[in-house]
Order: C-alpha cells, then sequence, then structure tokens
C-alpha cells in the first residue's frame, strides 16, 4: 500500500476561498442534481454570494448563529455555504425533529436567525415551529420576541408556507436585499473569517438524553474529506447518490465535500424508495452509491434489481451493488472505517478499494494521517499495548472545536484527547479493532442513539410499565441496532409493530428500536443484586433473541 501522509488543498480553507476555488477550477459541471434541478460549481459560488450579501444586509455577520432546516438540495447547500461565507455559525438541524426535539435544538445552540424549508414530505414545519417556539404565531418577522427561545429574532422561508405567517417571509425577499451590500463589502467580510473560526455544529446524540452540539471549523470541514481522499476512488465526473441527510457527517463531509474536492457529481431525490432509486441510480449511471446497511438491503432485495443495469457502479458502502470482479472474496476482509461526528467523520481507515490483507479480517484500518489514536485503560487512565482492550482515544486535525455550551475542560483530556466511549484494541501493526460501546450509548447505523431518551419515549405509551433499550450487534456485523425489552402492565397486550408505528410519531425514525421483546413480568428480565437491570445479561438476552 502506498504511504500514509498527511494531504491539505493549496488554498486558505475557509468557506469563502473553498467556494471560490471550486468555481475556477469545476466551472460548468453539475455538482447537485434533484430531479430535473441542476447546480453548477459556477452556480454555487454565485447563488450563494447573493444570498450571503443578503444576510449580510440583514444584520448576519461573523459568529451569528444561523439554524439551517432543510433537505438534502440545492437551497440547503446554497444556504449553508452563503452563511459560512460571512463566518456565521451554521446549525444543521434534522429534518426528522418533532416538536419537542426542534424546540430543544433551537434554544441550546441559541439561534438567531432561521432558515427552513415550509414543508418536507409529511412535515410541516411552520406549524411544527409554532408548537416548538412559544408564543411564535402572531410574532412580526425580524421582531420575534418569545421567552423559550430569547436569541431568536428572523425566520426566513422556502415554499409558500412563509407567506400566511406574520412571524416569517420568504427566502427570496432576503436574496433581494443583496443589493444594499457590494461585492467589496462581501469579500471583505470574508476576508476576516480564518480557517479555525467555527462553521457548522453538527448534533448528535450522548450518553444522557440530551443530544450534543459538535463545532467544527472551516478547517476541519473542507480539509479532512480532501485528506481522506487518498483512500478512495473518487474521481471527476462522478456520480455519486446517497439518502443520508446533510445535517450528519456522512451526508457533508463523507459524500458532498468530497464530491466537491473532485469535481464529481452529487445525485439527491426526494425520498428513498428502492423501486424509483434503482431506476434513478440507473438512470444517471451512478458510480457510487453511499448510506446506511438498510438502504442496501431494500435494493437488492427489491423485485426489479435483477433486471437492472448497475454496471456504472464501482465503488461506495455496499459490496452487493458492486459488479462481481470488484467484490471482496471474503465479506470480513472488506476494508472500511471507523469515525464519530467528533472527529468529522473517519479516523481510523483502509484505502476501500482494496481488501484488507489477510489475518486483518475486520478490521477498521489504521489512523488517518494527521490524526493518532491511543487504547487507554478508562479506569486508570494508562495507555495500553497492543492486543489489549480499553477505551479509545483520539485526538488531530479534523477533532472538534468544542461542545456548545461545556466546558473543554470537562471534554478533552490534558495533551489533547478526545475519549470516544468506544472500545477498541490495537494491534502491533497499528489496525484498529472496534468492540462496541463502553457506556451505554447505541451507534446505530453510524449515528449515537441514548437509550434512556427511547425509554422515557417507550414508557409513555399505553399499556407500558417499564422500558429497558439496549444496542444488539447488527445484521452486518458493523456497529450495533437499538434493540428494546418491553415490560406490559398487567392485563396489557403490546404489539411490537404497533408500538414502533407510535413512537415514529413521538422521536425520529433512527431511535425507534429496530427489535422490541414484549415481557409480561420483570422477573423475566435479567437484574443484579442491586436492585438494577443486568444490561450486560439483558444484551445478550436480546442478541440470542434477534441475532441473524
Amino acid at each position: 500500500m502506498s504511504e500514509r501522509r498527511f494531504q491539505e488543498p493549496g488554498y486558505p480553507p475557509t468557506a469563502d476561498r473553498f467556494v471560490r476555488h471550486l468555481a475556477e477550477r469545476w466551472g460548468d459541471r453539475d455538482l447537485l442534481v434533484l430531479g430535473e434541478r441542476r447546480l453548477t460549481y459556477r452556480d454555487l459560488e454565485a447563488d450563494s454570494r447573493r444570498l450571503a450579501r443578503g444576510l449580510l444586509a440583514s444584520g448576519v455577520s461573523r459568529g451569528t448563529r444561523v439554524a439551517l432546516l432543510a433537505p438534502n438540495g440545492p437551497e440547503w447547500v446554497v444556504a449553508w455555504l452563503a452563511a459560512a461565507r460571512i463566518g456565521a455559525l451554521v446549525v444543521l438541524l434534522n429534518t426528522f425533529h418533532k416538536a419537542r426535539e426542534l424546540g430543544w435544538a433551537l434554544a441550546h445552540c441559541r439561534a438567531e436567525v432561521l432558515l427552513t424549508v415550509d414543508r418536507y414530505l409529511n412535515h410541516d414545519y411552520g406549524a411544527r415551529l409554532e408548537q416548538a417556539v412559544d408564543g411564535l404565531a402572531g410574532q412580526d418577522q425580524e421582531a420575534i420576541r418569545t421567552g423559550s427561545h430569547p436569541s431568536l429574532r428572523a425566520v426566513w422561508m422556502w415554499g409558500e408556507g412563509a407567506a400566511p405567517r406574520s412571524w416569517t417571509a420568504p427566502v427570496d425577499a432576503l436574496r433581494g436585499r443583496a443589493g444594499a451590500v457590494s461585492d467589496e463589502q462581501l469579500d471583505a467580510a470574508a476576508a476576516r473569517v480564518e480557517p479555525q473560526d467555527p462553521m457548522v455544529v453538527i448534533y448528535t446524540s450522548g450518553s444522557t438524553s440530551e443530544p450534543k452540539g459538535v463545532v467544527h471549523s472551516h478547517r476541519t470541514v473542507i480539509v479532512h474529506p480532501f485528506n481522506l481522499l487518498q483512500f478512495r476512488d473518487l474521481r471527476a465526473g462522478d456520480m455519486l447518490y446517497t439518502s443520508m441527510p446533510l445535517f450528519w457527517v456522512g451526508g457533508l463531509s463523507y459524500t458532498l465535500v468530497s464530491a466537491m474536492h473532485t469535481g464529481a457529481t452529487v445525485v439527491f431525490e426526494e425520498r428513498f424508495e428502492p423501486g424509483s432509486t434503482l431506476e434513478l441510480i440507473e438512470r444517471r449511471r451512478v458510480t457510487h452509491v453511499i448510506g446506511w446497511p438498510h438502504i442496501a438491503k431494500a435494493l437488492v432485495e427489491h423485485p426489479s434489481f435483477g433486471e437492472r443495469d448497475l454496471s456504472s457502479i464501482r465503488g461506495g458502502s455496499f459490496d452487493d451493488l458492486l459488479p462481481a470482479h470488484l467484490r471482496v472474496s471474503d465479506p470480513r476482509r472488506k476494508a472500511t472505517s471507523l469515525g464519530m461526528t467528533e472527529s468529522h467523520g473517519p479516523h481510523s481507515i483502509e484505502p476501500l478499494h482494496v481488501e484488507l490483507p489477510e489475518g486483518k479480517e475486520q478490521s477498521f484500518g489504521r489512523s488517518v494521517p494527521g490524526i493518532e489514536r491511543r487504547i487507554v485503560d478508562p479506569g486508570t487512565g494508562e495507555e495500553l499495548p497492543a492486543g489489549q482492550a480499553g477505551e479509545i482515544w483520539i485526538r488531530g486535525y479534523s477533532l472538534m472545536v468544542e461542545l456548545l455550551g461545556q466546558d473543554p475542560t470537562d471534554i478533552f483530556e490534558p495533551g489533547g484527547w478526545y475519549r470516544t466511549g468506544d472500545s477498541g484494541l490495537l494491534d502491533a501493526d497499528g489496525h484498529l479493532y472496534f468492540r462496541g460501546r463502553l457506556g451505554t450509548v447505541i451507534k446505530a447505523g453510524g449515528t449515537n442513539v441514548a437509550p434512556r431518551e427511547v425509554e422515557l419515549a417507550i414508557e409513555s405509551q399505553p399499556g407500558v410499565m417499564h422500558a429497558f433499550v439496549v444496542g444488539v450487534p447488527a445484521a452486518d456485523g458493523r456497529g450495533e441496532a437499538v434493540a428494546a425489552a418491553v415490560v406490559a402492565k398487567p392485563g396489557a397486550g403490546i404489539d411490537p409493530q404497533d408500538l414502533r408505528a407510535r413512537l415514529r410519531a413521538e422521536i425520529a425514525s433512527y431511535k425507534v428500536p429496530r427489535h422490541v421483546a414484549v415481557f409480561a413480568e420483570q422477573q423475566e428480565l435479567p437484574w443484579l443484586e442491586s436492585g438494577k437491570i443486568d444490561l450486560q445479561a439483558l444484551r445478550r438476552l436480546l442478541t440470542d433473541r434477534f441475532g441473524d
């Protein structure tokens, strides 16, 4: 294998310089395709420039907290980079959030401005925001005053839903203010932004019921995907399909920004549906399909799969979609990576188009250049020798700047090390082997899920006495699936599928348990002498019940 070395672009990594560079290098190539809509690299520079001037005219500047709530598409990308170009901190909101979750996030990040779509699929964000923000209905746009969200002043909206509401206005009206700010004024504002300045907040779940707001700098967001290209087979003209949302690292960093560096095109669709997605992949001659394991399973099991010409695919997340000659001989030798939101994606990786060497089966790779790892005894903090499992600690250029609202001394260990909460071991050659989560947090499909949050949602449902949520090994052997043991109230009948359906109305879909086991008596569950549930024994019980 080629030598590993840290690689970075040859220009200052700020959003403004990034967008300018892309327009100069890739020009009229398509960056995004959504249905019949296209956005070229040159369009991105011009459109984000105009919106950035409108934002400046409305009072947004370096450090302003601008929240973004929209599905994958041109609006999301243009808005993100328009705000980032002038140094605003862009808070990426989850389109799956219900009113309670959305209200919490807006308050936690102290959003001053919100850019949002009016609706997406069955989500009415206008109505949802009026539920999430106390007293929002009847407020005046750009003069919002609410007790629950004292920082929020303005809401700008794409779509027809902005018109009937006094507290919002169309994004087109914001663009219309661009004439009040010259290109020279925009350039001056952009020049004040430094690579180390905070650029985005990405929300993930912590070990409690509250998510964590992970802050990453311009440098990390731009440089890390660039550095990872040496392990990927991406090139100009490639077509990348993903159903992963841009408000998470997999969509933003591993797909979008990676494609931007290489002059590739990202193909989006409004919703994932296996039949139509297969047709889209075939018609667009997609070269890389990127996503979670259940996406590949749904595609492969669709009746039309065998009839589709998918010969254009040569990379991505799924071996089952590749031509036979590009597949690994042994699934355990498929190269992969391990990362987290706090490291803006992979901190350990191998070349993803090369089989792992014999004897390195199920390795998650060696360190990404520029990132260090160590295995530490979680109790004593002492570094452990090769071959011994402990907690994975990391440090390096891609590590987050901070967690919103938390003291850095509570986050980082001396020397800048971050405790990942993941268990694993390093072999003598530096290959990392993941052994699961040390704590209770479930790593489901690349996303952290806090069990207590899910337990509270289940226990609020009719007929439920107690709920205990753990992670069990996912079907693909990597990561975990959310599983719940539910104790019914005396005489109550609980249907697992009905329970899961009701939970989808309460919590984001990725938190809804994939597996639900119903017990009539709590004595059927494993308990410790202390009177607490034995989580390790429960995990084994549910793994045995639902394991493949």
